[in-house]
């Protein structure tokens, strides 16, 4: 089976939870074009390809965070429904917040995982290996 590259947008304003995920996927051979946005607002630019950092349109993964400035995730999730050119992306919140309510709106917006950042690292490699070979294996467009 050839291995399918996918385009990752993480959304994230954590300059050492963005370092942990490079980390991750370098310990784990992840050879996936990853993009960073530091807020919700950033990240749509991105995906609609009006930032100078376009995410490319095809095969394309959003890992996402609740808590950010100018946006937050649940409102990114929000905007991104809303456009009937990126509605369908699929996204995976990666997040430290364990609550119900947080949870339950990320389903309700279509999520395709709720993940909670584990806090050792070694933990957190293994989640992004295990994340990345699902992706590698959804026929996404």
């Amino acid at each position: 089976m050839e291995k399918c590259r996918v385009n990752v947008l993480l959304v994230e304003d954590d300059e050492v939870d963005i370092m942990n995920v490079k980390r991750a996927f370098r310990r784990s051979q992840i050879d996936n074009p990853l993009y960073v946005a530091n807020n919700g607002l950033d990240a749509l630019d991105m995906l609609r390809g009006t930032d100078s950092t376009a995410v490319p349109k095809h095969r394309r993964l959003v890992l996402l965070d609740i808590n950010m400035p100018k946006m937050s995730g649940l409102e990114f999730l929000q905007e991104l429904r809303q456009d009937e050119a990126l509605k369908s992306t699929p996204v995976v919140m990666l997040t430290t917040s364990d609550a119900d309510q947080d949870r339950l709106e990320a389903y309700r917006l279509n999520v395709a995982g709720y993940i909670l950042k584990p806090v050792a690292f070694a933990t957190f490699t293994e989640v992004m290996a295990a994340l990345n070979h699902y992706w590698e294996l959804c026929e996404i467009p």
